[in-house]
């Protein structure tokens, strides 16, 4: 199972290169036709997209190495460092197409072939609406974080395109050219947002961010329905790396009870988690009644 998702992750991280790569073409030629900083800094971004599938491909191919001496808990995180790389690239962007604005703002020009150019770039943004909805719901699914960043990250670029072709128009309507650098303007400081959020969400992780409280609410009933014998289980602690999740926890039995059947309640209670939640690593205390030591919240 888990080698059928290393392979479908890696072959989707891959086209997410060929995707950026087509949408890239696309952008740029719309650019070239019609002058367009606004269509410029779309056209950017796409760059951005490009260079960051790159990583992501790098991050989750690495993210699947097994544990080694080095790195005994494995290499998930790796993933985290690719949408924090995402994050920063998308705020170079951002600062370069801010930069074109204002000199176009300086000199507003008339747009040549606009509606052709418009076309195509419709196109490509279609193209990235659904790879986009693809790669969040995979990302998602797989617990992936780079191929969740890197969805996002082309749903805000699918958002910002629909209003540059917006403002466009009305700019072609009406004949006002200063609507094209200040749309490039309003991109960028949208763009700027979604690199602050990724770079967040990443570091969250790397912080050894605990799983989210519905998820962590599934691992108490799961524990508390598996755990027959035992007397308490307390302390429980979560943390996301990755697709992987660890989970651990003090489990209090009997002071009579033998060792073979405490091990026999904890694997129990293992089995049950890796069931329902896929790559747990599962770490538990096992503690006689009269020594527990209990510093956390209860579970059972």
């Amino acid at each position: 199972m888990a080698m059928r998702s290393a392979v479908l992750i890696q072959r989707v991280a891959l086209g997410s290169i060929l995707v950026a790569l087509s949408v890239m073409a696309l952008k740029y030629v719309a650019y070239a036709m019609t002058g367009s900083v606004a269509l410029l800094s779309d056209a950017l971004e796409s760059i951005v997209n490009l260079v960051t599938a790159v990583i992501a491909l790098w991050a989750v191919r690495l993210s699947y190495k097994p544990a080694d001496k080095d790195h005994p808990f494995g290499h998930h995180k790796a993933e985290y460092f690719s949408a924090v790389v995402e994050g920063v690239l998308i705020v170079v962007a951002a600062l370069l197409i801010l930069q074109q604005a204002w000199e176009a703002l300086q000199n507003p020009r008339t747009l040549d072939q606009p509606m052709e150019g418009m076309a195509i770039n419709s196109l490509a943004t279609l193209i990235n609406l659904g790879w986009a909805i693809y790669l969040i719901r995979t990302g998602t699914r797989k617990r992936s974080p780079a191929l969740s960043a890197d969805g996002h990250h082309l749903m805000t670029d699918v958002v910002t395109s629909v209003g540059v072709l917006a403002g466009l128009l009305l700019a072609t309507a009406t004949g006002w050219t200063i609507l094209d650098p200040l749309l490039a303007a309003l991109v960028a400081v949208n763009i700027l947002m979604a690199g602050y959020k990724v770079v967040l969400n990443s570091l969250s992780g790397l912080m050894d961010q605990a799983i989210d409280p519905a998820e962590e609410q599934q691992v108490r009933e799961i524990i508390s329905a598996s755990a027959n014998g035992a007397i308490e289980v307390h302390d429980l602690k979560t943390r996301l790396a990755g697709r992987a999740i660890f989970i651990e926890f003090h489990l209090v039995v009997p002071g009579e009870m033998t060792v073979g059947k405490a091990h026999c309640i904890c694997d129990k209670i293992e089995d049950a988690l890796k069931a329902s939640f896929q790559g747990a690593r599962v770490s538990i205390h096992v503690e006689p009644e009269d020594e527990a030591k209990q510093t956390g919240v209860p579970v059972l």
